[in-house]
């Protein structure tokens, strides 16, 4: 099993699925919590987006995505769906949808377009390099240093939004929601160039979800999810390696299983204490 690392690109991709599924698995419990599960589709799909266009312009290849993302980072922060009739669910999908057309439509414009829509949405994680390792270790780091300093106000906001305690935003609150979305876009930027959409998802939503189906207190949710990031990044790309099948879907199928695992868990759990409640 230990045998691919003998090969220098699988040790990148090793790395690189680390690095991203640590931050990632711990943003999308606030994701998770807050209901948003959608932003990060929509921010990697404009991230892919801004990807496109630099490509269709043929230029700005670096700046543009990064630009696009967090335009649409700053926007998604101030959505406040008033409407009870509304979900904000609904308008972040609606973003999303529009923005995977608008790529499709300038991609295909574009050489080899068919590949790039392959590796928009699956990335290019065996193509790797130690340039990317390290941009993505400097900003991850960063961000994940910002995140520890601001962990409990951002948790308190998490909960109260989680909760429905919070009927409008304060400045500080709307301060803390927009520094949330920023890191998440940035994060998301660097992680889909390498990643792709669909893993960038699944490494934010999966791990998340399946610790909480798993676990109750806070800091165990947090650590298993990081876990489980971890293993699915290892396992995929052993899975990739073995059978000789795309890295970025092996990841993702990968995480099915992980996210099945949790159910039969969550499952066995409340079986247990139904009978353990019906003895006592």
């Amino acid at each position: 099993m230990l045998e691919m690392f003998q090969l220098n690109f699988m040790v990148n991709a090793l790395i690189a699925s680390v690095i991203i599924g640590l931050l990632l698995s711990y943003l999308g419990i606030h994701v998770v919590g807050r209901g948003i599960v959608f932003v990060d589709l929509a921010l990697g799909q404009i991230s892919s987006l801004g990807v496109a266009f630099a490509q269709f312009l043929r230029f700005g290849e670096i700046w543009l995505p990064i630009v696009f993302t967090l335009v649409g980072a700053f926007l998604l922060s101030f959505i406040h769906i008033r409407d009870r009739r509304l979900k904000l669910e609904a308008i972040i999908g609606i973003i999303y949808v529009v923005a995977s057309a608008m790529t499709v439509l300038i991609i295909s414009k574009t050489p080899h377009g068919e590949a790039n829509i392959q590796e928009v949405l699956f990335g290019a994680l065996l193509a790797v390099t130690p340039e990317d390792i390290r941009n993505l270790l400097i900003v991850f780091s960063l961000l994940g240093l910002l995140h520890m300093i601001f962990q409990k106000p951002i948790f308190r906001l998490t909960e109260k939004l989680e909760l429905g305690e919070l009927k409008e935003l304060g400045w500080k609150e709307r301060g803390l929601n927009f520094f949330f979305y920023l890191s998440i876009g940035l994060a998301i930027v660097f992680a889909v160039e390498v990643g792709g959409v669909l893993p960038v998802f699944a490494f934010l939503v999966v791990p998340a979800v399946s610790a909480v189906m798993m676990a109750l207190r806070k800091w165990i949710i947090v650590v298993l999810a990081m876990f489980l990031s971890v293993l699915a990044g290892f396992f995929g790309l052993w899975f990739s390696y073995t059978f000789d099948y795309p890295a970025g879907p092996s990841i993702v199928a990968i995480f099915g299983f992980i996210f099945i695992f949790a159910v039969a868990v969550r499952y066995v759990r409340r079986r247990w204490a139904g009978i353990s409640f019906e003895t006592d």
